[in-house]
């Protein structure tokens, strides 16, 4: 490729680092590790018991590296985990040994398979393909007595690029020696790009071309405007990266609390999945909590946790914050986040399915006991949360989820998803006391674009003029209303469209906690009236292109 190609990209996390190329280690082809031939009746057990163990040791090592993780690292892999032990490709495997397949061709044809399926069915379910693929990996090596596949320990800083990065390898890289990520798939709101920002890594997904840089290639990775420079001349490399860095380092002073420069207050929260990533998030200048995603104390559970146990979990988070806001999201159940104990139903397009606040209502007591559990916590703690419930519709869902809080004395809301709930916000703030909006299912909907499809990258992009309508009509009602609405999406954790969304009303952003100080720090350098004419200019684009110019020319 010749020097100093630009590739272009979907910006991520913002950053700007210059370092040699480095490639996730790949198994030999299952072909080389098949045996070949058939195996014997009399050794199918014993091959089936083989490749049971070592699904299971699969399964624990991920596990063992979720129990260590924590927020959207510890998520991902505790549901890579749950993947790893689903008994619907593991029985396709197991059928396929018991008629004499080896076990490494089994594995390899189960998951071929069930990814076919999810390619087919498309949305969400689209999304586990990386995750089963990786499984099939690691279940394959252990099976052939190699070391598992995933990311090289380089020995200096490098800029890891890929075709894409399952969760398991996203989660485990050292920010001090992995500076860069770059991937030719997945979207701004794929765990890859989650997780990259939650450990501050600079990241571009769905980058042209990238294929075509070799190990060993110095690139310069710019995760403000979204590109990767092969092979820059050095020294100009090393200005820009000088200049980021200082950039850097003046915002790395900011203490809090959130306003604009003019003193214009809009509240700086955390979005975090845990009692540690709460007590890391309070490290920062983060007023609050924003977003306390439920989802980690049911994931890799056969049976549904006690009131008592959920209790626990959630007293963490708010001991963490004692005396500050805290928002938890009622479970976000089914979709790509199924849990075994609710009983989902069979779906062809799950991500327009019973998930959410739709699969909660299946299963009144499940609302019910987190909601008791909550309350157990609040009383414990002294620290009464805000609580909100995801994928809510309709006017109706948000009064009936109301009713359920304010019977616990607890401040209810709801999550804006849905562009039809973007479009009531005014008669749904008639039953709840705040909105929060979560861009990244928002842009998903709103565009009609399965967040990890590269091809759609563009479209779930949050810079999307019609994905910023719905938040500005939002944000308006919530103005009319005198209501709170805030922004809990990776769109949040943006620093420039972070000021653009306090111009559109907005009153806070959650985002994580890695992202808090950057934002906090672009925000009180620009004044209310230029967050508003960004905005502004920003409706009036016509394309995330020409949205992130215009804010760029009105903010800097």
């Amino acid at each position: 490729m010749t020097p100093g190609t630009v590739l272009h990209g979907v910006p991520v996390v913002p950053g700007v680092r210059f370092a040699p190329v480095i490639r996730p280690g790949r198994l030999p082809a299952l072909g080389d590790l098949d045996p070949g031939g058939a195996i014997a009746e009399a050794d199918r057990d014993a091959e089936a018991d083989r490749f049971r163990a070592a699904a299971a040791t699969v399964a624990e090592r991920l596990r063992e590296r979720s129990a260590h993780a924590s927020g959207a690292a510890s998520e991902v892999l505790a549901a890579t985990a749950t993947l790893a032990q689903d008994r619907a490709w593991l029985g396709a495997a197991e059928k396929r040994i018991a008629d004499g397949m080896p076990a490494v061709r089994a594995t390899a044809a189960a998951v071929t398979q069930f990814v076919d399926l999810f390619t087919q069915v498309g949305g969400l379910m689209a999304e586990r393909v990386t995750d089963l693929k990786d499984i099939r990996d690691r279940v394959v090596a252990e099976l052939s007595g190699l070391p598992e596949p995933g990311v090289p320990m380089p020995a200096d800083p490098s800029i890891l690029c890929a075709e894409d990065l399952a969760p398991a390898d996203t989660a485990g890289l050292d920010p001090a020696r992995i500076v860069g990520l770059a991937t030719t798939l997945g979207g701004p709101t794929s765990h890859t790009a989650i997780i990259a920002r939650q450990l501050g890594i600079p990241c571009v997904v769905a980058v042209g071309g990238l294929g075509g840089v070799g190990v060993g290639t110095e690139v310069l990775i710019d995760g403000t405007l979204g590109t990767v420079t092969v092979s820059p001349d050095p020294a100009e490399a090393a200005v820009a990266v000088e200049a980021a860095d200082a950039a850097a380092a003046a915002m790395a002073g900011w203490t809090g609390p959130g306003s604009t420069s003019d003193g214009h207050a809009v509240s700086i929260l955390a979005n975090v999945q845990d009692g540690p990533a709460a007590r890391a998030a309070r490290a920062t200048p983060a007023e609050g909590v924003g977003l306390f995603r439920t989802e980690l104390c049911f994931l890799n559970r056969d049976t549904e946790p006690t009131v008592d146990e959920q209790a626990v979990i959630y007293g963490e988070v708010l001991e963490a914050f004692d005396g500050c806001k805290v928002v938890i999201r009622t479970l976000d159940a089914g979709s790509d986040k199924p849990l075994r104990f609710v009983g989902h139903p069979d779906e062809a397009n799950p991500a327009l399915g019973v998930r959410g606040i739709r699969a909660a209502e299946a299963n009144p007591a499940l609302l019910d006991n987190q909601l008791d559990a909550i309350a157990a916590a609040a009383a414990r703690t002294g620290n009464v949360p805000w609580v909100m419930a995801p994928m809510i519709a309709t006017p109706d869902e948000a009064r009936r989820f109301a009713e359920r809080v304010r019977q616990r004395s607890l401040v209810p809301g709801v999550m804006i998803e849905v562009p039809a709930a973007a479009l009531l916000a005014d008669h749904i703030l008639e039953h709840v006391e705040f909105l929060s909006i979560g861009t990244n299912d928002l842009a998903q909907y709103a565009m009609a674009a399965d967040r990890m499809s590269a091809d759609l990258a563009t479209l779930t992009d949050p810079w999307q003029p019609g994905v910023i309508a719905l938040v500005a009509h939002a944000a308006r009602a919530g103005t009319v209303s005198g209501k709170p609405v805030g922004v809990c999406g990776e769109a949040a954790a943006d620093p420039l469209l972070a000021c653009v969304l306090t111009g559109l009303g907005v009153t806070s952003l959650s985002a994580a906690a890695a992202a808090v100080t950057g934002v906090g720090a672009k925000l009180s350098s620009v004044s209310l009236h230029q967050c508003r004419e960004a905005a502004e200019a920003v409706l009036a684009a016509a394309s995330a292109v020409e949205a992130r110019a215009a804010a760029l020319g009105v903010l800097g």
